[in-house]
């Protein structure tokens, strides 16, 4: 999963990067709302956290804008205004969540898990495949018979990619989109995905010859 975070305070955004790095979320900071707005239209984000008061566009303005565009992507307001206008604004924005300065960075953590399973895997707990084969959306983890599966990074990204476009077929182009950001030779890609089919003890993920890779339930 991949996550934008947007956040003026230095420290604070080096904190919440961190964390949410050992927990196995891949984080872009940004500073600056403008540079943000741009970076979206640039790489694909699974979430995205939004302080309000920045330099350049502000949060409640950014998130606007992306949602009258069609942007659906789940988001959460960080930040100090404890009004409650300004909690109503951030919901007209378009915001799942809204979450009031100082934070705890577990209290974060539960609410950006709670929106991604919403969105994504709608309110599952654990997804289960069959024959012991269990996927964990609280804690990002694959298991076999109450074991852990061990994937890399890239395998990671791979799956989540393919999970959450479950019963769709997933091209070439979209996993560069959604995992790269850029142009990656298509071996290299089918290299990565046969290595994770090859630690999966059932067949769940299908070649569709031409096309790309699904997950089908």
């Amino acid at each position: 999963m991949k996550v934008l975070l947007l956040e003026d305070e230095y420290m604070l955004r080096v904190s919440i990067t961190e964390f949410l790095e050992e927990l196995g979320l891949e984080v872009v900071g940004f500073s600056n709302g403008e540079r943000a707005f741009d970076a979206i239209y640039e790489t694909h984000f699974d979430l995205y956290l939004l302080d309000v008061n920045v330099p350049g566009m502000n949060g409640f303005d950014l998130l606007r804008t992306l949602r009258k565009e069609g942007n659906k992507t789940p988001a959460i307001f960080l930040t100090s205004m404890v009004n409650i206008t300004d909690l109503q604004e951030g919901y007209k924005s378009g915001c799942c969540d809204y979450i009031r300065k100082p934070f705890d960075l577990t209290e974060l953590q539960v609410r950006i898990m709670q929106a991604l399973k919403s969105f994504y895997h709608e309110g599952e707990n654990r997804i289960d495949f069959g024959e012991g084969l269990i996927y964990d959306t609280e804690n990002f983890t694959l298991m076999h018979n109450d074991h852990n599966i061990t994937l890399s990074k890239t395998e990671k990204e791979i799956f989540t990619v393919l999970l959450k476009h479950t019963n769709q077929v997933v091209s070439v182009e979209m996993f560069q989109d959604e995992i790269w950001g850029e142009y990656v030779d298509p071996a290299n890609i089918r290299v990565q995905i046969n290595n994770l089919r090859k630690k999966l003890p059932i067949e769940i993920i299908q070649n569709r010859r031409g096309l790309g890779y699904i997950i089908e339930r």
